[in-house]
């Protein structure tokens, strides 16, 4: 049976990956995406899809027109963005979308007027709490305009007339999302949902697409015992949207599942659970970040603020949990223009993928083992039995026995808890023993998947 290898440090090599680049690849994605100017529909999130598309050749990307319906939603009208800028009385061009797209507030309906300053007020939001922060603010569901600027900008503004323009388009159009579907050998899907309809904003949005789509490249490259679905959607109508279309499927099939979202900072790591808890999920999660990332902070589902919400809902019932850095709400960078690729680091990326990269891996190893023989079996005339003393014999000896004493039907993230060490580390002695005929292990195909 193909196993795993461990490094001395019970860590799968891969680990320290990032001193071979891969944060930097992922940082490297981050910066060509961070400025699309992303919304809930549009270009935007075309352009995104597209540029993923170059790494991820089999994402597919479905249209789907305004003012369909989705369960209590029905998809909006699309928005695109050619222009939007203020004038000065002094003639200067301010609030550039060009220069920032958060300038804008999102969902902006077309103008093209003079107006007092005071007038203009009426359309200007700021966070006088973080002066030199541009705000991220939108307006999805009722028409309006304004533009959003630091509040030390704001209160510099001077008496007089100003022009504003939002050359923009606000019609009938669709709503676009992606998916990619990597086959296993079982039907049973693990499920991988991010976001893709935040504009700048590295760590609330920009992390999980990157860091998706290099999940999704190493689950391609590995045998594995589940299918993969990834799936990139605009946030709450988005995943309205595909459960909408999807959820009998999903329903069905999908027995752990992971959204991925501020997942790239390097503060903290963070878990949210599903709605009831105690899924195979919560339990992967838990048992990852426990070894890993023993300081992270634990949150309740009452904390949730993503896409775990839909996922989570009554009648939906997927077993969506999050593993994150630090949380959604829980920086003060969040929703202005300071989250940005300064916050979101290459040692960040890299260690919000091994993370979930580890669940994954807990998953696929996570079968059921059960001893074959009666009483302790004889380990010297299989060779299992060091005749010569020698350091580390003794360690491994032990483990064999201690998987043994407890293969009694358990699954290996239960027995690894029993024995208090990473399911990964007992990749290589439960097939040594499964081997020697002195365990069998039962699952999906009875096989484990993924190789680190």
């Amino acid at each position: 049976m193909p196993g795993v290898s461990v490094s001395s440090e019970g860590r799968v090599p891969g680990s320290r990956a990032q001193s071979c680049g891969l944060g930097d690849q992922m940082h490297d994605l981050a910066r060509d995406l961070y400025p699309i100017p992303r919304s809930l529909t549009g270009n935007g999130v075309r352009e995104t899809l597209s540029r993923l598309r170059t790494l991820l050749p089999d994402l597919k990307c479905h249209e789907v027109p305004s003012g369909s319906k989705a369960f209590d939603w029905t998809v909006p009208n699309e928005w695109n963005v050619r222009e939007a800028y203020v004038v000065t009385p002094d003639g200067r061009r301010i609030l550039d979308f060009a220069e920032s797209n958060l300038h804008l507030l999102g969902y902006s309906t077309p103008v093209d007027a003079e107006m007092p300053l005071a007038v203009l007020q009426d359309h200007l939001y700021s966070d006088a709490e973080q002066p030199d922060a541009i705000p991220y603010v939108t307006s999805y569901y009722e028409e309006r305009w304004g533009f959003c600027l630091k509040h030390s900008d704001r209160i510099a503004l001077k008496e007089g007339t100003y022009r504003v323009v939002i050359d923009a388009t606000l019609e009938p159009g669709s709503l676009t999302f992606g998916d990619l579907v990597i086959r296993g050998e079982s039907e049973e899907e693990v499920l991988l949902s991010t976001y893709v309809c935040h504009p700048s904003l590295a760590n609330n949005e920009l992390s999980g697409p990157v860091v998706a789509t290099y999940l999704a490249r190493w689950v391609a490259e590995k045998p594995r015992r589940y299918t993969y679905r990834f799936v990139f959607v605009p946030e709450t109508i988005g995943s309205i949207v595909y459960l909408s279309q999807n959820l009998d499927h999903l329903k069905r099939h999908v027995v752990a599942g992971f959204n991925l979202t501020c997942i790239g900072d390097d503060r903290s790591y963070s878990y949210l659970p599903t709605r009831d808890g105690d899924t195979l999920s919560d339990r992967v999660a838990l048992h990852t970040l426990g070894h890993l990332h023993p300081d992270f902070v634990r949150y309740s589902y009452l904390d949730r603020g993503s896409d775990e919400r839909q996922y989570n809902s009554p009648g939906v019932d997927l077993p969506v949990a999050l593993v994150i850095r630090t949380k959604f709400g829980a920086y003060p960078e969040y929703h202005t223009s300071l989250d940005d690729l300064s916050l979101v680091t290459p040692d960040g990326l890299f260690g919000g993928y091994d993370a979930v990269r580890h669940c994954l891996l807990c998953l696929e190893q996570n079968l059921s083992v059960k001893a074959t023989v009666l009483c302790e079996p004889q380990m010297g005339k299989r060779g299992l039995y060091n005749t010569l003393s020698r350091k580390g014999g003794h360690e491994t000896r032990k483990r064999m026995m201690d998987v043994l004493a407890y293969a009694d039907g358990r699954d290996v993230l239960d027995l690894a808890e029993t024995l208090g060490c990473p399911a990964w580390e007992l990749e290589e002695p439960i097939d040594t023993l499964r081997a020697a005929g002195l365990l069998e292990v039962s699952g999906a195909n009875s096989e484990r998947g993924i190789q680190a």
